[in-house]
């Protein structure tokens, strides 16, 4: 029998056979008791696993947006030539525009009431 809404995490490593290694970690007490409060204390190593995995990946996606290297190759993407934010802006303009034109008089009411 679990706990309701406890996430079981895979400590031996059976779903995901990557080889490990030990590391000594230092906590300080109130997260290793907000740890084991969330996940229960057999499941810190799994717990951990993934925030620290979730960690990197948004570290290497924070470097990579960062670079000065484009991500976009502006030959496959011409619609990007005046910068994503022109694209945007074209695009959210074209859509008032087909909102306005669908509504019509019935939008400027709208606007006259409030």
């Amino acid at each position: 029998m679990g706990l309701p809404n406890v996430r079981i995490y895979d400590t031996l490593g059976l779903k995901n056979q990557m080889p490990r290694k030990r590391a000594h970690v230092l906590l300080p007490d109130d997260l290793l008791t907000d740890i084991d409060a969330l996940v229960g204390p057999r499941q810190r190593s799994a717990f951990l696993v993934e925030v620290l995995r979730e960690e990197v990946n948004r570290r290497r996606l924070l470097k990579m947006l960062s670079g000065p290297e484009p991500l976009l190759n502006q030959a496959e993407y011409p619609e990007f030539k005046n910068g994503s934010e022109a694209w945007v802006r074209q695009h959210r303009d074209e859509d008032l525009r087909l909102e306005r034109e669908k509504l019509g008089p019935w939008l400027g009411s709208i606007s006259n009431e409030e």
